[in-house]
């Protein structure tokens, strides 16, 4: 978390202070200083993409053709699949499957 300078909008830095508070932020180009009272901490989590997304999303699978494949999760015989290119162009493109009975997704 970064706090700013309310003098001079330089970031605030933490240092060691005198008194009951240990720490305090200081300003290194204007002489304000905030002694901190309490821990101070901040915590933000960024929203994950789905899968889709990354793949294209849910159009990405509507012009797709069907193979023989297993499902893993319904043994059902029939999948949807497509191919990206994901590492460098001298490695094989990387295969993605979606089940047509159930809709499980796995990559080969």
């Amino acid at each position: 978390m970064l706090l700013f300078c309310p003098s001079c909008a330089n970031v605030l830095v933490v240092e060691e202070g005198t008194g009951p508070s240990a720490y305090r932020f200081a300003c290194q180009t204007c002489p304000y200083v905030h002694n901190i009272a309490k821990k101070v901490s901040s915590k933000k989590y960024p929203k994950l993409k789905e899968v889709d997304d990354v793949l294209g999303g849910k159009s990405a699978w509507e012009n797709v053709d069907s193979t023989e494949e297993r499902c893993p999760k319904c043994d059902h015989n029939r999948a949807y699949f497509m191919q990206i290119q994901t590492r460098s162009a001298d490695e094989p493109m990387t295969t993605f499957y979606k089940c047509c009975s159930c809709g499980n997704r796995w990559k080969e």
